[in-house]
């Protein structure tokens, strides 16, 4: 049975000052987030989880707190965070904050090759303590938390500290914590680009690239009802429904369907609320002429390769694998698919698309100078 460490719920300003002052004498930060991305169509930041100077403060995110002494506090100290990117970019977009530096217990866990480096996982292999996994999809924005909902929330950061101590030393050990700041570092600049504003091609999603004129023009316009609902009854658009079944409508239109046969593609269980405005909405996809819709812009890496650039990916690409191999890591942790297609492409570009410890490896192998 997992043992709960005390925590401080705060939800009142005149609570802050213990959290303020253990910030003041703390060396380090362990930080986690949880959001409501599942229950809302604006994702929300709704708790902060802090462990400082051996304490658990768990701040509440949409009470009327004066918060701008806790994020000065917060990014002048080293963090320990797992699974930073998301939380981050988050905080980031909320009141642009960003660490001074940060060690991230997920990606030290891929490069001591451990194959569970989930949070749950980790703890689980070096602690005996286990999570409970339905709170990961919990709704954070409900009012009040439930007690177990912020014991969990505590659980996420008391073991942080110990778990760094233990996979620093394997880097450590293998020499890899020159890899493991660099791309700690890079973590940190990539928050400041947030997520992806909202593109006009947005709608193209997966297994749009198989439709023509007629199903676009349909998937566009369901896409859109789907968005603009979605918006309205503040819901992420998936809860409306998933993009299988706008795919299927379209296809169902590609291939000739009746507004009919469209709207009935195996619906399932129906809204009876929404299913007029998807009728009108499906007529105005029907009704559009399909070369008005967006057009996505070609990128470079889409046009195609010459055959001395795919020769030059294959060797890049084996000389990744190989030295993934010897050092008994996953591959694209040196170089993904796409950032080999770049460096295949303009082989000078490599010290940009890669961090410098990347591209030492793969420019130490002789088939990098032939």
């Amino acid at each position: 049975m997992n043992t709960v460490p005390s925590y401080q719920l705060i939800n009142q300003p005149g609570q802050l000052a213990p959290l303020y002052a253990a910030l003041d004498r703390g060396t380090e930060i362990a930080l986690d987030t949880e959001a409501d991305n599942l229950f809302r169509y604006r994702t929300r930041v709704c708790l902060l989880q802090i462990l400082v100077a051996g304490e658990i403060h768990l701040v509440d995110l949409l009470a009327d707190l004066p918060l701008a002494p806790l994020w000065s506090r917060l990014a002048a100290k080293p963090l320990i965070m797992h699974g930073s990117d998301y939380d981050l970019r988050l905080l980031w977009e909320l009141c642009r904050f960003e660490p001074q530096s940060l060690f991230d217990t997920m990606f030290a866990a891929q490069l001591l090759n451990i194959p569970r480096f989930g949070l749950a996982a980790l703890l689980e292999q070096n602690f005996g303590v286990k999570l409970a996994k339905d709170h990961q999809k919990a709704n954070w924005s409900q009012r009040p938390l439930d007690r177990d909902m912020l014991d969990y929330a505590a659980m996420d950061v008391h073991y942080l500290p110990a778990l760094r101590d233990r996979l620093r030393a394997g880097l450590q050990e293998l020499g890899r914590m020159e890899w493991m700041e660099q791309k700690c570092r890079q973590q940190i600049e990539v928050a400041r680009d947030g997520f992806a504003a909202p593109d006009e091609n947005d709608w193209r999603v997966n297994g749009s690239e198989k439709l023509h004129g007629r199903g676009l023009a349909v998937l566009h316009a369901v896409w859109h009802w789907r968005e603009g609902w979605a918006e309205k009854i503040n819901t992420p658009p998936f809860k409306v429904t998933g993009n299988d079944l706008l795919v299927r409508m379209a296809r169902t239109a590609d291939t000739g369907g009746t507004l009919d046969e469209i709207l009935h593609v195996n619906l399932g269980r129906r809204h009876d609320r929404l299913f007029p405005s998807l009728a009108e909405a499906v007529r105005q996809g029907l009704a559009t002429d399909p070369h008005t819709l967006p057009r996505r812009e070609r990128r470079r890496d889409f046009t195609p390769m010459s055959p001395e650039e795919l020769a030059r990916q294959d060797r890049i690409k084996a000389d990744r694998d190989r030295v993934a191999q010897g050092l008994g890591i996953d591959p694209t942790l040196i170089a993904t698919r796409s950032q080999l297609v770049q460096i295949a492409r303009d082989p000078g570009s490599i010290d940009r698309v890669l961090l410098p410890w990347q591209a030492g490896l793969i420019k130490a192998e002789p088939a990098w100078r032939t």
